[in-house]
């Protein structure tokens, strides 16, 4: 067998959670390979709505194994609250919940530090979930993290002890008051407490060696999705660096973060919006200012499913879906909140970019210091209610071909259709799944 990948193509929020629990019914295993709480997947069902953090979307399938991957960074503080918020809703999580012992955990001082860098940038801030990513992921490619098994260890508090101290001396550098800093409206010593005293949590999961783990089950013949957080052009390799999250969000980081050779890579599911938003700060070529930006924002719902903060609305940018499907090897489209255009009598879509005076169709290697001037085609929007579609056969002519300019486009077959945030608002081309 082979593993399957989901992931986003655009700046995230793409509606991957969606998607993952829309396929969940036929995979054993859904296993998350890179992020953190920083993620923010939500799902729809029953009048019903979750919003993940650190929690696989295959979670409400009772029958499928979710694997919070070694390529995870995990917050203990955070998945006690989603663990306990699922259990008010009666959906039970130790039984199908295992955890990559060589997963890194983020530490209160983590995330003190993340507020300390952010506030040291002044007006160049990156727009950071202040959840302690960036710190985290620090610390593990300097080999001074601590991992989920390390919380086992009898000699795990010298550990935390040595990293909080390091920490603290660092945020003292930048001239900050440890006292005057707060975390989830707390002191830093009071999260802390808060922190040890939900340790027990984690330590009650099922910890495995999740490479072993993963491979055997493939081998078994169990069928496995890989599921991304955050999105392709946030990529800390190929997104638009600085502005960008701190692990591989590419089908690349399957490997690393789960332990799966690249062979063992199957389908590639590419998640995207039929328009773009981001959050936060960063490059964004085509984001609107105008009535149609708030009209997105509105209609939508674009605001943070982690932060809250309004999300900067735009056009589809071909060129960086295009370039985001290069760099995953995309088999298969997936195109979310196409409802979100019901009321546009037309739509825009970005083709090309005209940088410096001339006519690219590449991305260029700094998004944030290259002025870049959209080139947009014009196409007609359905203008009527998706509500009741219930098949690629029977949507609207205009949004049949708006679907086939993507795919012309891109070379690669639109599979899904998403027209609605609950799981049942789902249109599935015949044959493609």
């Amino acid at each position: 067998m082979k593993v399957d990948v989901l992931l986003g193509l655009q700046w995230g929020d793409e509606g991957k959670g969606k998607v993952v629990d829309v396929l969940t019914a036929g995979y054993d295993i859904i296993a998350r390979f890179q992020g953190g709480p920083n993620a923010g997947h939500t799902i729809e069902f029953d009048n019903k709505k979750f919003v993940l953090h650190t929690i696989p979307s295959g979670i409400f399938n009772k029958g499928t194994v979710n694997v919070i991957g070694n390529g995870v960074i995990i917050d203990p503080y955070i998945l006690n609250k989603e663990i306990k918020t699922l259990k008010e809703s009666n959906i039970e999580v130790t039984d199908n919940l295992v955890v990559s012992k060589k997963a890194h955990v983020i530490l209160p001082s983590h995330r003190l530090l993340d507020a300390v860098y952010e506030s040291a940038k002044g007006d160049k801030k990156i727009g950071s979930t202040l959840k302690g990513i960036g710190p985290t992921y620090t610390d593990k490619i300097s080999r001074n993290g601590i991992r989920v098994g390390d919380l086992g260890h009898v000699n795990f508090q010298q550990k935390y002890d040595d990293a909080k101290n390091r920490h603290l001396t660092i945020a003292k550098q930048y001239g900050f008051n440890i006292d005057e800093l707060t975390i989830e409206g707390m002191t830093f010593y009071e999260y802390e407490e808060a922190w040890f005293s939900v340790l027990d949590t984690l330590k009650r999961l099922k910890w495995v060696n999740s490479e072993y783990f993963l491979n055997n089950a493939l081998k078994k013949g169990k069928k496995v999705l890989a599921e991304g957080a955050q999105g392709t052009m946030l990529d800390i390799d190929f997104g638009s660096y600085p502005y960008v999250t701190s692990s591989n969000t590419i089908t690349a980081g399957v490997s690393s973060g789960l332990g799966i050779a690249p062979s063992l890579v199957g389908r590639v599911f590419g998640i995207f919006k039929a328009y773009c938003t981001r959050v936060g700060s960063g490059p964004f070529p085509t984001e609107l200012f105008d009535d149609s930006g708030e009209k997105l924002r509105k209609i939508g719902r674009e605001f943070g499913a982690t932060t809250g903060r309004p999300r900067r609305c735009g056009w589809l940018d071909m060129v960086a879906l295009k370039y985001s499907i290069m760099l995953n090897g995309v088999t298969d489209l997936m195109m979310m909140k196409a409802d979100v255009l019901d009321d546009f009598e037309e739509i825009s879509v970005a083709t090309a970019y005209k940088i410096n005076g001339k006519i690219s169709e590449e991305v260029p290697y700094d998004m944030s210091d290259t002025d870049i001037e959209p080139i947009f085609t014009r196409i007609k929007g359905w203008n009527k209610n998706l509500k009741g579609v219930t098949s690629f056969n029977n949507m609207p002519e205009e949004l049949d071909q708006y679907v086939d300019f993507i795919e012309k486009q891109t070379g690669v077959q639109v599979s899904m259709v998403s027209i609605g945030p609950d799981r049942s608002e789902t249109l599935i081309k015949e044959g493609a799944l």
